[in-house]
């Protein structure tokens, strides 16, 4: 499959996999981003980067797991959502909720600050019914199938 990438700003860098094996390519910040304007711990960060995401599939944007463990730093709205049809630049907001002395330092551009993967999405006929099929679990919340 081929993701097509422009680049909005000549010093934005193209993702890239870190290893074989990974799932996710990186983003990298082509800014020192912003103050988020409603969260003191947040800032926003942009890629300088636009994507066409094929029909049929949608980009996810996901945290980078070494800043979750290590710097206590996440993706804002926990996973991003980037639409087929969206053509516009790619941003990133992180919220950094450490404290005191062991609050992080803040990212840079030429930073990796997320992950993304592109996977299906198949749109489904959404059909109401008076009933839906049983099963075993039936309505059960959480905690129903053991601790």
């Amino acid at each position: 499959m081929e993701l097509k990438i422009k680049k909005l700003q000549p010093d934005a860098q193209l993702p890239t996999y870190a290893t074989d094996g990974a799932a996710c390519f990186d983003l990298v910040a082509v800014d020192d981003g912003i103050p988020h304007p409603k969260d003191q711990h947040g800032w926003i960060f942009g890629t300088g980067l636009a994507f066409e995401v094929p029909v049929g599939y949608v980009m996810l944007i996901y945290s980078r797991s070494g800043h979750g463990f290590k710097e206590a730093t996440r993706l804002s709205n926990c996973v991003g959502v980037i639409d087929s049809d969206f053509r516009g630049e790619l941003k990133v907001a992180l919220r950094f909720d450490a404290s005191g002395e062991h609050r992080c330092a803040r990212l840079h551009g030429g930073d990796r600050i997320a992950q993304a993967m592109i996977v299906q999405a198949p749109k489904v006929s959404l059909v109401e019914v008076d009933e839906l099929s049983a099963t075993e679990r039936g309505d059960g919340g959480f905690g129903s199938t053991g601790s």
